[in-house]
């Protein structure tokens, strides 16, 4: 698994660059949501959001019936295995494919097909092939953690069409808001022509609201009255519901997040390539590097303070990820890794 958070008391004195969290935190606007609805917080939430579910409904184009609401996206992931799947049955998704991916398939007793990636990202094709009878859902992130790869709209749309009615697919988009203006496409006009299709998305990035579990899966209504069925009936709080709704709104926050957010990727980027690292080009708010001796190397960053990511569990032995931080975090794990791959030969 990747490496955990560090504890409590050292994270005051630890940067930490493991999470992919947002490095500016949370949004004043959410801040203030927060405290003002405290005051209720000896009352159940609404377990409907049905306000947080309107504010959505209007910024996506959907109905509200077509939305589901999450302790973070992954848990949208995990209701997606349950409701489409049963015990023996197959999920597919790709090498270096988010870890919950294989955890929802375990916790649903079905059969997980791990079909090889292609040059850090998905294989389209070879996904395709993998989908037999017994496939019921498939998993595809763009962009993919941990490797930040993104997938071509076009490839992505063919995919969705050339699956069967039978197997769900959920697009995860934990990252669509670091996208450059460019590369964006509408996964939700997707949803009104698939009835197969869930997009799911998270409020954890972009927005800030790592530590309040929300986010949210997208779906007609058939398969979202599916997933509300399953879905615990409290599973997210009152704050976090006012916080999201306020982040939401917070257009000039998420404006901001996406530009701290490119510039520190391409900080981050260059200084590998000083380094004379690789590192895969990614559309996160993360990079991939290759270090060598990882182990070592993640142990040595530590002594210095700092905290990246370990993805071993992956299959990447030689590679660690780093979360994008503000300008000055950046650097500062610029200098420790290059003193930590001297320390490391």
């Amino acid at each position: 698994m990747i490496s955990p958070p560090a504890s409590q008391g050292a994270a005051a004195s630890m940067l930490l660059l493991a999470s992919n969290e947002n490095p500016l935190g949370m949004p004043e606007s959410a801040r203030r949501a927060v405290a003002a609805c405290l005051g209720d917080a000896g009352c159940y939430p609404d377990a409907n959001g049905t306000a947080l579910k309107q504010a959505l409904a209007e910024r996506l184009g959907l109905g509200a019936d077509w939305l589901t609401l999450g302790s973070g996206s992954s848990e949208i992931l995990e209701l997606a295995a349950q409701v489409c799947v049963e015990p023996g049955q197959k999920i597919v998704y790709s090498e270096y494919g988010f870890i919950v991916y294989g955890q929802a398939a375990a916790h649903a007793r079905a059969q997980a097909v791990v079909v090889p990636a292609r040059d850090f990202g998905h294989d389209l094709g070879a996904m395709r092939a993998a989908i037999d009878g017994a496939t019921r859902l498939v998993f595809i992130a763009n962009p993919n953690n941990p490797t930040g790869t993104l997938l071509a709209p076009a490839d992505l749309l063919a995919f969705i069409e050339a699956v069967p009615a039978g197997v769900a697919v959920l697009l995860d988009e934990a990252y669509t808001e670091y996208l450059a203006p460019a590369q964006r496409y509408d996964s939700m006009a997707w949803v009104r022509r698939f009835p197969h299709l869930i997009v799911a998305r998270t409020f954890s990035k972009a927005y800030g609201l790592a530590g309040l579990r929300i986010g949210y899966g997208a779906a007609q209504p058939a398969l979202t009255a599916r997933l509300n069925a399953r879905r615990p009936r409290f599973n997210v709080s009152t704050p976090a519901q006012a916080a999201a709704r306020a982040a939401l709104a917070d257009a000039d926050w998420l404006a901001r997040s996406y530009d701290v957010n490119t510039a520190g990727r391409s900080q981050l980027e260059a200084g590998f390539r000083s380094l004379g690292l690789h590192c895969v080009p990614s559309h996160g708010n993360f990079v991939l590097v290759r270090v060598g001796d990882a182990p070592a190397v993640h142990a040595a960053l530590l002594a210095r303070g700092i905290e990246v990511s370990r993805v071993d569990p992956y299959g990447l032995p030689q590679w660690l990820r780093v979360s994008v931080g503000l300008p000055e975090h950046n650097s500062q794990l610029l200098d420790a890794l290059g003193q930590a791959l001297a320390a490391a030969g």
